[in-house]
């Protein structure tokens, strides 16, 4: 037997896709709180010493936060490259938006503290402003878009085809929408980072900044779910489809469908607590910041999880609907990698995840404790 056999295809289909869930979900949870900080910087610290206390909790660990962003990016290219070849295609101009927004964040950490006068620094400090909102918002955006269709097709011999136009396309209501909550979801998280790393009058502000941000994180949640519900179509495969043949989007018939993307917990009522997780996290994250604890950080982590499985869940097996073909639309079953790509690229995974997750554990726990105005004052070991 070939050794890649051992698991079957079907099987490590199924395991790719909950590992780019992983991987999107750590990229939210590890960088989302250094984004959501950057969106507080201009409103929760007020004075230079101030803002330079809510730096210097992100500063030494943001860089290596991004690492889930590349990993999640190399899974989509490798794992499952109809996706990568769309999505790239489709959100050029977002994603290129996306890097230049993320380009500002090295540079303005680097030469904010260059220079002493007042102007130069507000430069950098709402430069980083943006570095975190634009991410934040065209991700949030791009799912939108995503969980709505995208107008791409196959030709006959598989070649995509993307038919839209500009960038003011995926601006629409409802992928505005789901911006607006992934910007209040990496507030919400951002303000329990700074409440967990930082002292004083700073932590007070965040903690109010973060109660609005949970509250609307819940609000636009549910209103995002209702919107879903009644007012865009979803997408079901008719019949059945082979889940370990060739991968071939246009071997299988797709129907537009109202209310479609909650059929899946009906079937499997276990996946309800994906978005339950996602309501009582932001709850929890309200409590822990009026009540002035330092779990708002894990409540909030807890409510990006379930915020991002409950669209995953929702769409299974769709990972890519299209709106303008709907026969064309990629599924976990018809849009991976070959079974023995599939297979090296799990070893590789099960070897290096863990070496990542271990030298990240292993920074967190040096850089561990607590930012204070007095310590910047005094330089003791904070650069920004």
């Amino acid at each position: 037997m070939i050794l890649h056999d051992l698991i079957s295809y079907e099987t490590l289909r199924l395991i790719w896709w909950v590992l780019l869930g992983v991987l999107l979900i750590g990229f939210a949870v590890m960088d989302g709180f250094d984004l959501g900080a950057a969106m507080l910087l201009p409103f929760v610290a007020r004075t230079d010493l101030e803002r330079r206390v809510v730096l210097n909790t992100v500063g030494p660990v943001w860089e290596g936060n991004q690492v889930w962003l590349i990993l999640g990016g190399g899974a989509i290219f490798a794992a499952w490259p109809p996706l990568y070849a769309v999505s790239f295609s489709g959100f050029y101009l977002a994603m290129f938006a996306i890097l230049f927004a993320l380009i500002l964040r090295p540079v303005g950490f680097k030469y904010r503290s260059k220079r002493e006068r007042p102007v130069w620094r507000q430069t950098w400090d709402w430069a980083l402003f943006v570095g975190g909102l634009v991410p934040a918002l065209v991700m949030g955006v791009a799912v939108g878009n995503v969980l709505q269709g995208v107008p791409f097709h196959f030709e006959s011999d598989l070649r995509i085809i993307y038919d839209g136009t500009t960038l003011l396309e995926l601006l629409n209501p409802y992928g505005l929408l789901c911006g607006l909550l992934s910007v209040a979801m990496l507030i919400m998280h951002g303000a329990g980072w700074i409440a967990l790393k930082a002292d004083g009058v700073v932590v007070e502000r965040a903690r109010k900044a973060g109660s609005v941000a949970a509250i609307a994180t819940m609000v636009l949640f549910v209103l995002g779910g209702v919107w879903l519900w009644l007012g865009v179509d979803a997408y079901r495969v008719v019949g059945t489809m082979p889940h370990d043949g060739a991968s071939n989007p246009l071997a299988k018939t797709v129907e537009q469908v109202s209310g479609g993307w909650f059929a899946n917990y009906g079937v499997h009522p276990w996946m309800l607590v994906a978005p339950v997780l996602g309501l009582a996290g932001a709850f929890g994250a309200l409590v822990a910041f009026r009540d002035r604890r330092e779990i708002g950080l894990i409540a909030s982590a807890l409510s990006i999880f379930g915020i991002i499985s409950t669209v995953g869940l929702s769409m299974f097996p769709f990972i890519l609907p299209s709106s303008l073909d709907p026969n064309s639309s990629l599924t976990v079953w018809d849009a991976s990698s070959s079974q023995l790509t599939l297979f090296v690229m799990l070893v590789v995974t099960g070897v290096f995840l863990p070496i990542i997750l271990a030298y990240t554990t292993w920074v967190y726990s040096v850089l561990w404790g607590k930012v204070d105005e007095e310590a910047i004052a005094r330089g003791e070991g904070h650069s920004y």
